[in-house]
């Protein structure tokens, strides 16, 4: 997974209305619901019998790895209709706000500066920017392809600031990033 791609993870799991189950037992039956007990062992790296064992309670404490994988898993599905009611808001009307500190580098008219240099930006982005990082997002594009979605961006609110500022600005590049987060 790309930067892109983990900060939208992180931003998935950022608002849940409802904890997920904190216990062993409770994450396990959770998964149960929509996995079978083999597909969970494949998943987290156990056999199904481990899996079973953990479900009764014969077994409590997994290896802290594979108590990870398990509490990933578990998150992944956690309210699949909650975090699809917040993409689909962003991607019709809220946008999304990415913070980042990263070098840009731009091509631009004659008599400017093109060289790329750092900058940490918060910048909201436009519903129909949420909208294309989502669908690209889904369609398991690579990071670089979603980091163009993103400097375009960039391009259009920060740099032109909607077209009252920088008309020769044609391109604008997200390399070296340092941190990046989005919110929506």
């Amino acid at each position: 997974m790309g930067q892109i791609d983990d900060a939208l993870e992180r931003a998935d799991r950022e608002h849940v209305t409802k904890e997920p189950p904190m216990t062993l037992q409770g994450r396990i039956n959770f998964l149960l619901k929509y996995l079978s007990a083999k597909e969970i062992g494949q998943e987290i790296g156990v056999t199904a019998d481990s899996v079973n064992r953990y479900r009764r309670g014969a077994r409590k404490h997994p290896p802290g790895d594979v108590a990870a994988r398990i509490d990933a898993a578990v998150r992944a599905r956690w309210q699949p209709r909650v975090r699809g009611r917040r993409r689909r808001h962003a991607a019709a009307t809220g946008g999304i706000t990415v913070e980042t500190r990263a070098r840009f580098g731009y091509t631009a008219g004659p008599g400017t500066s093109d060289d790329g240099r750092f900058r940490r930006l918060t910048v909201h982005l436009p519903p129909a920017f949420a909208q294309r990082l989502f669908e690209a997002r889904e369609q398991g594009v690579g990071e670089q392809q979603m980091r163009q979605i993103v400097a375009e961006g960039f391009k259009e609110v920060y740099f032109q600031d909607g077209g009252r500022r920088a008309g020769g600005l044609s391109d604008v590049t997200l390399n070296d990033i340092d941190y990046l987060d989005v919110e929506y």
